[in-house]
């Protein structure tokens, strides 16, 4: 039969004042009141599988009562594992990136990681000033959105010894471990598809950062490949937003009236270009066809139904936090560099 007991508060010796508020419980104070060793609750904390479960049940039944928060940092330096994973974004506008995020933590979760995550904007310098705080709080590992690094931030992640994931992109030259796909690739299919929907005046509504450069570098090595004109290019400032969207298309509208395809680097400036087009009274996709890159919630509700590229951010998240459980826990990764594909998704507005 499992011990029951009656768990109370630590009684302090006579001769001492009361606690004071500001003085945190410790663990002598959890094993005072579990009538159990220190090194008992310190298994207890990091280790429970090695404790018998009516000691484990006193344990914790000291560590409710007396609110006792354990030391996480110091067992992890004792047995060099952190159980968090650090995740950088480049933002967190428009939930881009909250899919995989989402995936990604419960992942990790199932395994007791937890996710630490950062938004380091779409430059370099603001990648290494995030890197600056994380590499030193030691975490099990690391997972990057894109793979344009600085040489410095490169050489300090190579250097840490901590399992790193880059997502959302691709290259053969990984730091460590990838997930994601070719932005390059993915702009050359779109053209493509476009022009097989017989639009030959082409443009572009895009940010302004690396993987949207690469995507734009694909549209319009395909546009010359048919033959037709070097596509019209109007960048916003990235983050994308539907603001952005309208007020970029409309530019490119004004510079180019005659354009009939347009592709927009997200879906948020695809959903601007259809609003301006509703104001303009152009219809959709008779005289201008919009694809957009994303597929998020709204994509498939908007008026026309919005044609774009759809990415299993699911996927990434989780094939990134097998990647880094595995090797914090001491196992090979044999394939290091997983492509996951788009594909596109042809509704009304194309």
């Amino acid at each position: 039969m499992r011990d029951r007991f009656s768990c109370h508060a630590p009684t302090l010796p006579a001769t001492k004042q009361p606690r004071s508020k500001s003085l945190a419980v410790t663990v002598h104070d959890v094993a005072r009141v579990a009538g159990v060793s220190i090194i008992t609750v310190s298994r207890a904390v990091t280790n429970p599988d090695r404790v018998s479960a009516p000691t484990l049940d006193r344990v914790r039944e000291a560590i409710a009562r007396t609110g006792y928060v354990p030391n996480l940092i110091a067992g992890g330096l004792r047995s060099r594992r952190s159980k968090l994973v650090a995740a950088v974004v480049p933002s967190l506008t428009g939930g881009v990136f909250t899919e995989t995020i989402e995936s990604l933590t419960l992942a990790l979760g199932a395994h007791d990681y937890h996710v630490l995550l950062g938004q380091a904007g779409f430059t370099q310098a603001g990648e290494d000033k995030l890197l600056d705080a994380l590499l030193g709080r030691r975490p099990d590992g690391i997972v990057l959105t894109g793979v344009m690094h600085s040489h410095e931030g490169r050489t300090r992640l190579l250097a840490s010894g901590i399992p790193v994931v880059e997502t959302w992109d691709l290259t053969s030259t990984p730091i460590d471990m990838i997930v994601g796909f070719s932005h390059e690739r993915l702009g050359f299919d779109v053209a493509d598809f476009l022009l097989s929907r017989g639009r030959k005046k082409l443009g572009i509504v895009s940010g302004d950062d690396d993987r949207a450069r690469q995507r734009n570098e694909g549209f319009c090595r395909a546009a010359a490949r048919g033959g037709v004109r070097t596509p019209q290019i109007e960048l916003v400032h990235s983050p994308t937003t539907h603001e952005k969207g309208r007020a970029g298309f409309a530019a490119l509208l004004d510079k180019h009236p005659d354009l009939d395809g347009v592709f927009c680097g997200s879906d948020a400036l695809a959903m601007g270009a259809l609003t301006e087009c509703l104001v303009r009274s152009i219809p959709v996709p008779e005289d201008i066809s919009i694809v957009g890159h994303g597929d998020v919630n709204f994509a498939a509700s908007l008026h026309p139904p919005l044609t774009t590229v759809r990415i299993d951010y699911d996927r990434i998240g989780r094939t990134a936090a097998q990647f880094i459980i595995d090797r914090a826990e001491g196992r090979t990764v044999d394939n290091r560099i997983v492509d996951i594909g788009y594909s596109i998704v042809s509704r009304g507005s194309a």
